[in-house]
């Protein structure tokens, strides 16, 4: 792993998910510098490690997705975080819901590790396929 690489936050409630996450984000070429398993704990860790990209998972404890997507958006510090969404809902107003609360993408689970890998590379910068 480069020094370089980008920064990934990975946010979810479920141990079993966010390891899959963490795998596809190594996957992609990236670097895990943050876990958490709940809201707040993801945005502490946005603050203190500002990573390129946070991958979170809309329904946590402490703090939905949605609600630590929009409160990176509305601090200056960690604004430009580009943001993937994770959700059982998919549909067209989950979507919907997800990218107006600032998000840049939204993957439905279960997902794919191929999909996760190629969605983290294209938001995040990771190594080309």
């Amino acid at each position: 792993m480069e020094p370089h690489a980008p920064r990934v936050l990975v946010a979810d409630d479920e141990d079993d998910i966010r390891a899959l996450v963490c795998l596809a984000v190594r996957r992609a070429g990236c670097r895990v510098v943050t876990e958490a398993a709940d809201g707040p704990a993801a945005l502490d860790g946005a603050r203190n490690t500002l990573p390129d990209l946070a991958v979170l998972d809309v329904s946590m404890p402490g703090a939905t997705g949605l609600e630590v997507c929009s409160a990176l958006r509305a601090d200056p510090s960690t604004a430009g975080v580009r943001v993937l969404l994770l959700s059982a809902g998919a549909s067209p107003e989950d979507v919907a819901r997800g990218l107006a609360s600032g998000a840049d993408s939204y993957l439905a689970k279960p997902f794919t590790v191929a999909g996760l890998v190629a969605r983290v590379r294209e938001l995040a910068g990771g190594v080309p396929a």
